[in-house]
């Protein structure tokens, strides 16, 4: 997809902030993408990357079996960068000393400038002091030969080291986090300084590579796009719409599980604007007679991926000669869906567009978005055309409303949920608050409470609200309402959706939490 030598690959050892490093290098205008070290030495043959970035870890160096670069990254003579763990194995692996720290060093820090380095280039002078994140046990005691010390911190006397004529360089500290203020700057010094690269990766750049690796990829081919009604999928289908035309079909599957007056828009913005070949499947009775008395909610999201692929399947043999299939998979799913040993890894929960599809359809993925964050989808979606209400959107899980109500998801609770989340929504669209939150939405609990409406007790369903900031949902935090808004959103709630009777705001931030219920 991209040009070689335009590109950084980020070695992923198991940091939870490794994608932090490959959205800072895309800041900086370089294409960048993380490989699990398992699966490293094959994206370096692939990739044919500018530089190479090696990330933090949970594990420790001085462990048996823990995580190793690839040999090949050291004997390619290409710039390497190591962020803590990074640091570390770069020092064991070159002929370094790594020793089990006694104390540690967690949280802000702040580090000497001892001598002059190019990744300090127009931001840090010798003599300087400045603060940084730190978050390691070990610590390297002794330098690999070529390398020397350019700045220190009181616990870590390798805090910033440089091999100028290897182009290795490597940090003690994270880098990438918001906590290490100049972070992002060093970054962008490492990919355009050290590594040359040009840093000129745009959307309109991607826009037309993608244009061109789909005509490719597709030939003559049909391609059917699952609609979901969010961000997404559509901007996929406008995408593969501009590279093939009508070669595309998208099928709407109207689960019954939207947002309110969600599904007559994706009608008609796809048939009426665009003129895109939809056809729109109203499966509202399947899904909800399926989801009838199932709670579980990892049970919900495979009932619900999997009928939808039922459905796809019949309207494929209705279409008839259909070989491709377009899902709007982002980089965060994939990520978060591979194990970064290559391994089992503990699943969070499962992304119902990642995995491919059953071997029956005998269709082939077309996934045009698969390397990019959900703002990069809206940027690509800016750039196509699309309309800001549309692509503005808040993010909006594929499963639905039926994540949004914790137990069994009846019409009814969804309907009652519709009308409380359009309240919610309105009331934050009226407040100028709507951009300035990164996700907001209702839930409606399986929990009922005692209530007084006039002279009568109520025994009614209890509204969880939820609102949070984040930049690209692998983190997040709640978003500070004051209590008058909160307080004229929970009297509209009571008073005008039927069956609730009790309003609560979720002061949960990601982690611990996720964003969504279930």
């Amino acid at each position: 997809m991209t040009q070689p030598g335009e590109s950084i690959l980020i070695v992923d050892f198991g940091s939870q902030v490794t994608q932090l490093i490959a959205r800072r290098v895309r800041e900086a205008g370089v294409y960048s993408e993380i490989a699990p070290f398992s699966m490293a030495a094959e994206a370096f043959a692939r990739m044919k990357p500018g530089g190479v970035i090696l990330s933090g870890s949970p594990a420790s160096v001085l462990e048996e079996g823990s995580p190793r670069a690839p040999q090949e990254i050291f004997d390619s003579g290409l710039p390497i960068l190591g962020i803590c763990y990074g640091q570390q194995v770069m020092m064991q692996q070159l002929g370094g000393t790594v020793t089990l720290g006694d104390s540690g060093e967690f949280g802000r820090a702040f580090i000497e400038i001892e001598d002059s380095c190019v990744l300090f280039d127009g931001l840090w002078a010798e003599g300087e002091t400045h603060q940084v994140w730190m978050s390691h046990g070990d610590k390297v005691t002794e330098l690999a030969p070529g390398f020397r010390s350019v700045a220190t911190s009181p616990g870590s006397p390798f805090a910033v080291v440089a091999d100028d004529k290897r182009r290795y360089y490597a940090t003690q500290f994270h880098m990438e986090v918001v906590h290490t203020p100049d972070g992002a700057k060093l970054l962008a010094n490492f990919v355009r300084h050290v590594c040359g690269l040009k840093g000129d990766w745009t959307m309109a750049e991607f826009r037309q590579a993608k244009i061109d690796e789909i005509r490719k990829q597709v030939g003559k081919g049909r391609v059917i796009c699952g609609l979901s009604g969010g961000v997404d999928s559509a901007v996929a289908a406008v995408l593969i719409h501009e590279a093939i035309g009508e070669q595309l079909t998208c099928v709407f599957v109207d689960h019954g599980l939207m947002r309110s007056g969600e599904a007559d828009q994706v009608v008609s913005l796809f048939r009426g604007h665009y003129n895109i070949p939809l056809v729109h499947v109203n499966a509202e009775t399947l899904f909800l007679n399926g989801l009838a008395g199932v709670t579980d909610p990892e049970a919900k999201r495979k009932f619900i991926g999997k009928t939808f692929i039922d459905v796809f399947e019949e309207e494929a043999r209705k279409i008839g000669g259909a070989e491709f299939l377009a899902q709007g998979t982002l980089y965060p799913d994939v990520i978060e869906s591979v194990s970064f040993t290559g391994g089992p890894s503990v699943t969070i929960k499962s992304h119902h567009n990642v995995g491919g599809l059953p071997e029956r359809m005998n269709m082939k993925l077309v996934e045009p978005l698969r390397e990019l964050f959900k703002d990069e989808v809206r940027a690509l979606g800016r750039e196509l055309g699309l309309p800001d209400v549309f692509v503005g959107r808040h993010p909006f899980p594929g499963p639905g409303l039926a994540i949004r109500i914790p137990g069994e998801v009846t019409k009814e609770r969804c309907d009652i949920l519709r009308k409380a989340d359009a309240v919610y929504l309105e009331e934050i669209r009226n407040a100028g608050l709507y951009d300035a939150i990164w996700q907001a939405f209702a839930v409606l609990l399986p929990v009922k409470t005692v209530g007084v409406m006039g002279d009568f007790r109520t025994y009614d369903s209890v509204c969880g609200l939820r609102a949070v900031t984040s930049t690209d949902g692998m983190t997040a935090d709640i978003y500070p309402f004051d209590a008058s808004f909160l307080s004229r959103v929970a009297t509209r709630i009571v008073n005008e959706v039927k069956g609730v009777n009790r309003v609560v705001y979720d002061y949960t931030s990601k982690p611990p939490g996720t964003i969504e219920w279930e």
